[in-house]
């Protein structure tokens, strides 16, 4: 799981390609304060969590915002949504 900080690229960009490489089967990109880029993130650019899976050696992405309820194959049992992640993340 990635946090995003102002060096977003690293997190979009460079990690997305070694952690496939190596076959992570799944990553997370949080991004509660909206830092990505847009197309990565969308526009109007909101908070959002990135699932990356890996699906027969490639990642397959779904995004979560707001009261998603986030899926995740790691954790099948997992019940929170996104905006449940963002509100700790900020110590809310």
């Amino acid at each position: 799981m990635e946090v995003v900080s102002t060096n977003w690229r690293d997190d979009y960009f460079l990690k997305f390609g070694e952690y496939e490489e190596i076959g992570i089967p799944e990553y997370w990109i949080v991004d509660y304060a909206a830092l990505g880029g847009k197309r990565f993130i969308g526009n109007p650019k909101q908070p959002t969590i990135s699932v990356y899976s890996l699906v027969e050696g490639e990642y397959q992405i779904t995004q979560f915002r707001g009261n998603d309820r986030i899926q995740s194959l790691a954790f099948p049992q997992l019940n929170l949504t996104a905006e449940q992640v963002f509100h700790a993340a900020l110590g809310e």
